[in-house]
């Protein structure tokens, strides 16, 4: 695992627990109006139609129930910008649950009122501090709750991408945090300071080892939106296509960063 940054980025544990209940509050509003034949549609998400990838985005908001019910360990083990990297090793053992959670839960719509209301209940129960053990290892409830803001904003673009015309809303403090948390994890995977990664306007980042900038215009600049920037870092675009259809751009000879994307599969 690469070394963590010197000086971690914080979050705000109100602003993201406001983050995660909006975004997770817009994905409900969104599945309620959804019919059989739409729940049927197949996802980009490997054999997953948009019945599984609701159940999972389920799952993603009970992982936090699923932790506070172990016991708290003695000390933090990972950063939040780590939790990335813990997630593609898990892939099949996540598509078991989510498919047996599809099958539990016929009723979507009373699944995840169930969630929310259970969610909402625990994060007044306990406090940020707490620390959980999760699959990435022992970190503080607030931080898990960042991850979470990663989940619930990716698998909202996916829900998006399968059903046409949905139009999931994202809240911006979601978005933010998501954008933040994957480009932190670019940087811990390929430590440096040649090149700068900006994803205005939530995150400037710099990474790749070579000569470090320290004023003016960088000579290695690469830029794009939120959503593009979580597209790549999560494998939904490859870095080429991006490139083609203009929705990123990079400068320097150190600007070519496709092979380290993606940075969480």
């Amino acid at each position: 695992m690469p070394p963590a940054r010197k000086r971690a980025r914080t979050y705000d544990p109100a602003r993201t627990r406001a983050a995660v209940l909006a975004q997770f509050a817009n994905v409900r509003e969104a599945v309620r109006g959804l019919g059989a034949e739409q729940l049927a549609l197949p996802t980009r998400l490997g054999g997953w139609t948009v019945r599984d990838l609701v159940a999972h985005i389920g799952m993603a908001a009970t992982a936090v129930h699923r932790a506070l019910e172990l016991p708290a360990p003695p000390k933090q083990t990972v950063t939040v910008a780590e939790w990335p990297f813990s997630t593609a090793p898990r892939a099949a053992d996540i598509d078991d649950f989510t498919r047996g959670l599809t099958a539990g839960h016929p009723d979507l719509g009373a699944y995840l009122a169930d969630v929310d209301h259970s969610l909402r209940a625990l994060l007044d129960e306990h406090p940020g501090s707490r620390l959980l053990d999760t699959s990435a290892g022992a970190l503080p409830l607030a931080d898990y709750l960042v991850t979470r803001t990663v989940e619930l904003v990716v698998h909202t673009d996916d829900l998006n991408a399968a059903v046409p015309g949905l139009d999931v809303p994202y809240d911006r403090q979601a978005l933010a945090a998501a954008t933040r948390l994957l480009a932190d994890a670019l940087a811990l995977k390929a430590p440096g300071g040649s090149t700068e990664v900006r994803v205005p306007p939530y995150a400037v980042v710099q990474c790749v080892e070579g000569p470090r900038h320290t004023r003016g215009t960088p000579p290695n600049v690469v830029e794009t939106d939120p959503l593009t920037w979580i597209r790549l870092a999560t494998g939904r675009l490859t870095w080429q296509d991006a490139l083609a259809d203009a929705k990123v751009s990079a400068s320097g000879e150190r600007a070519d960063i496709g092979g380290l994307l993606p940075v969480m599969a």
